[in-house]
């Protein structure tokens, strides 16, 4: 009888700890979601940008912003600028719009818990960290570090957490065996 009850207690505090994990699959499922807003408005106002002087708009925020218009940024931005055209202009919405869209997908399938969101912003979000950290090595600031962390974080988090999912269907399914 004191045997049952122990393993009881134990498979319910499996099942706590298991919710308490849970909580941070649902959690960068929001931020994948959040991100996608993020795109979203990114995308749009590239699509905004397309039958404008985009010279012109972005002057009209260098000095709304009281940037140094001469300074090296500015000028360092404004060339770049320079060579936008409409067709690139769709080019970069598409490519917004196509990441808003994997985050989206990667954000509802954590926030609904599947498994196969797991494995997908396991690989997504491995697969861009070698790019991180090559331009955090290459033009260093905090922001590229902190976002390289956090992004390797995840990644190391997913992988403990897919191991432990893997590893409990393994044993659900030998204990269902005869």
């Amino acid at each position: 009888m004191q045997t049952e009850s122990a393993l009881e207690s134990v498979a319910f505090r499996k099942v706590q700890a298991r919710a308490h994990h849970d909580r941070w699959i649902v959690a960068i499922g929001v931020f994948k979601l959040l991100q996608t807003a993020a795109w979203l408005l990114l995308g749009f106002g590239a699509l905004r940008l397309l039958h404008k002087d985009v010279l012109d708009v972005a002057e009209h925020w260098i000095l709304a912003l009281r940037f140094n218009p001469e300074g090296h940024f500015v000028s360092l931005l404004l060339g770049k600028l320079a060579l936008l055209d409409p067709h690139r202009l769709k080019q970069i919405s598409a490519a917004i719009f196509g990441m808003a869209a994997l985050d989206a997908i990667e954000g509802a399938g954590l926030v609904l818990e599947k498994t196969w969101a797991e494995f997908v912003t396991l690989i997504l979000t491995a697969s861009f960290l070698p790019w991180e950290m090559i331009g955090v090595f290459q033009h260093p600031t905090r922001i590229r570090a902190a976002l390289a962390v956090i992004n390797l974080a995840v990644v190391l988090y997913l992988l403990w957490f897919v191991k432990m999912r893997m590893r409990e269907r393994r044993l659900r399914r030998a204990s269902r065996k005869p």
